[in-house]
């Protein structure tokens, strides 16, 4: 087996500030919001300013006057890290956290499909840092040498067994206890690397020390079975994204909301599913709420898609006020198979790209703005067609009555034009110029809707005129029989 650990050591910060493209305020985490507590992570500028961690709050405090506080929230920590062990399942099927700040990968099985184990590590650094979190990464044959080393900010891909425990015996011995007492007894044995305690008489550290270190030893080496808890991913996605600073411009949301997308886009791909109506709630100071809810004519989980439906939606919307929280919630989800790409271009991906155009307009004009034509069973041309929704299905033609007719001009004039006339009796039409028009094809005889009270009773012709342009014209069955331009063919 193998390996890969992801370690969030800034999870207290990141939880706070990946909703900012960079830092622009001081920002610090303390331990909570009682008398005597410290700073546990601060971001940049804070730093530049000389709040460190360890610091007390009045130090800090009085080292940057700007310095915006925030208590520590693990309940938002481990729903982070649930959410990234999630969008981690679309690199294997086997995740496990690893509490309070890691996830673990099993990534044997993956490693051909990503094309080996340095592209692996590249593509899940560069989904991470998507994502916007920091994380050491490391990879080894045992889960705990993977996190061993991924906390130790070690940049170790072991593969083969042999070498584990050559690279094992670098680490400091801190990393087999968490106990303070344990710590110091292993210092005053002279162990200072895991190596000093592994040269140590087995014996003689299970008697002082405990057999726990031993077997903390063992598991690492992959003497001892170290099983992990998968993770099974939850049936539907939700998040919030707390914003470091209120933000009053809609457009300027898009970046804190597109990593809560790539974190819905990882979970549907680890789910095989797409989604069609994610909703987004942006959480104001006044408690307010704007709602967006993106209209997908097909599902998808393509995060490039869903980021310009909702840069159009967002250039659109203006904020009633400053918003402090973004929140996302996937929806019903529907199974999205995932489609092989053929080698010329073919039928599927124009209709793939057809409907996502008419997304595109839908959440830049609005959901009433485009419609569809379908036909409809009707002899007259202008009641021939009827709206529908972009992209919904035809009906049989062999179920439109309109279907059966010769064909039709594609333009049609929303109301006939009269056309000139000579004096004499049955002459031929004529133009809006006065030269005559020529009959090419016809009479076609339509009458209908005598049921509706608009009864229409025309003869219709294809005729051309001077210029070689193709009309559809028709003349009257009445007393008058007067002559009508209806539409153009070309």
């Amino acid at each position: 087996m193998l390996w890969l650990a992801l370690h969030f050591r800034h999870l207290p910060l990141d939880v706070f500030t990946r909703g900012m493209p960079a830092d622009q305020h001081p920002l610090a985490v303390t331990s909570g919001a009682e008398t005597g507590a410290r700073i546990i992570a601060a971001n940049r500028v804070a730093q530049m300013q000389g709040v460190q961690p360890g610091m007390g709050v009045s130090a800090a405090c009085a080292l940057a006057a700007r310095l915006q506080l925030v208590a520590r929230d693990t309940a938002k920590e481990h729903a982070s890290l649930k959410r990234i062990a999630a969008w981690s399942l679309q690199f294997t099927s086997l995740v496990s956290l690893a509490d309070p700040d890691a996830v673990l990968l099993e990534i044997e099985g993956s490693l051909k499909l990503f094309g080996g184990l340095n592209k692996l590590h590249q593509h899940i650094a560069r989904g991470i840092a998507q994502l916007g979190f920091n994380a050491s990464i490391a990879s080894a044959p045992t889960p705990l040498a993977a996190l061993w080393f991924a906390r130790a900010g070690a940049n170790v891909r072991v593969q083969h067994p042999d070498a584990l425990r050559h690279a094992l015996e670098k680490l400091p011995a801190d990393f087999i206890c968490d106990d303070t007492a344990m710590r110091d007894l292993l210092e005053n044995f002279g162990a200072q690397t895991l190596g000093d305690c592994l040269r140590l008489p087995r014996d003689g550290l299970a008697r002082r020390a405990g057999r726990q270190v031993l077997d903390q030893l063992d598991r690492a080496l992959g003497l001892r079975p170290d099983p992990r808890q998968p993770f099974i991913a939850p049936q539907t996605y939700s998040a919030a994204l707390p914003l470091p600073a209120p933000v009053s411009q809609a457009d300027a949301l898009l970046f804190a909301a597109r990593r809560l997308l790539a974190e819905l886009c990882g979970w549907l791909t680890a789910t095989g599913h797409g989604v069609q109506r994610p909703r987004f709630e942006f959480i104001h100071e006044k408690q307010l709420v704007t709602i967006i809810t993106l209209e997908l004519a097909n599902a998808s989980r393509d995060l490039d898609h869903l980021t310009t439906l909702l840069r159009e939606r967002l250039a659109r919307t203006e904020l009633p006020c400053a918003a402090i929280e973004i929140a996302i919630a996937s929806g019903k989800v529907v199974p999205l198979a995932s489609r092989n790409l053929a080698f010329l271009p073919d039928n599927a991906g124009r209709e793939e790209s057809s409907s996502r155009f008419v997304e595109r307009l839908n959440a830049r004009l609005g959901a009433h703005a485009i419609c569809g034509l379908t036909p409809h069973a009707d002899y007259r041309p202008e009641r021939a067609w009827r709206a529908c929704q972009p992209g919904a299905a035809a009906p049989d033609p062999g179920q439109a009555t309109s279907s059966l007719m010769p064909t039709r001009p594609l333009w049609l004039l929303t109301t006939p034009r009269p056309l000139r006339e000579s004096g004499k009796t049955s002459a031929a039409p004529m133009d809006q110029e006065g030269s005559p028009l020529s009959l090419l094809a016809g009479p076609e005889r339509i009458e209908a809707g005598w049921w509706d009270g608009q009864h229409v009773a025309r003869d219709y012709f294809v005729a051309r005129n001077q210029a070689q342009s193709l009309l559809w014209i028709y003349r009257e069955r009445n007393v008058a029989a007067h002559w009508y331009v209806h539409g153009f063919f070309s």
